[in-house]
C-alpha cells in the first residue's frame, strides 16, 4: 500500500526579501544576523516596506557557505567558486548581496540573487544557511 503526503506550501509569514539587499553579516557563537535594507510585508491592500535584521539561532557556521560566479547566470556557461560564509564576510565586507529568490526547506535557507561591489558589475551567488533554530525577523516600524 502506498502513502501520499503532499508538501504545504502555505508560507506562515507574510514577509518577502525579494529585491531585499543584505548590508552586512555578523555571526557570534551560534547566531547569525543579517541587516537587510528592505523587508517587504503584503497585505491585500498594499506592500509595505520596513528595515530590519534577520536571525539565525542555533547556526553551525561551517555548514554555511556561498557559491560566487563570475557574472549573472542565466544561460551559457559560467564558472565560480565556492567558500564559507566567514570567508565571503572578511573578503566581501563592502558587498551588498540582492536576493532575487528565497526557500526554506527544512533546516536549510538559500537565498540566490546577485552580489553587488562597488565600480563592478554584479554578479550571482548563493547562499546556503543551515540551521536547526528559529529564524527571526526584527523589524523596525
Amino acid at each position: 500500500m502506498s502513502k501520499e503526503l503532499i508538501r504545504n506550501r502555505v508560507s506562515n509569514i507574510a514577509l518577502s526579501l525579494h529585491d531585499s539587499r543584505i548590508i552586512n553579516i555578523e555571526y557570534q557563537e551560534a547566531l547569525l544576523r543579517l541587516k537587510l535594507d528592505k523587508i517587504f510585508q503584503y497585505t491585500e491592500e498594499r506592500e509595505i516596506i520596513y528595515t530590519g535584521e534577520i536571525d539565525f539561532t542555533e547556526i553551525d557556521i561551517d555548514d554555511c557557505n556561498i557559491l560566487i560566479f563570475d557574472k549573472t547566470v542565466y544561460e551559457g556557461d559560467f564558472s565560480g567558486k565556492a567558500i564559507s560564509l566567514t570567508e565571503y564576510v572578511e573578503q566581501y565586507s563592502n558587498a551588498e548581496f540582492e536576493i532575487l529568490t528565497e526557500g526554506y526547506n527544512g533546516y536549510c535557507t538559500i537565498y540566490s540573487g546577485w552580489i553587488w561591489q562597488e565600480g563592478k558589475e554584479p554578479v550571482s551567488g548563493i547562499i546556503n544557511i543551515y540551521n536547526i533554530g528559529e529564524i527571526i525577523y526584527r523589524i523596525d516600524s
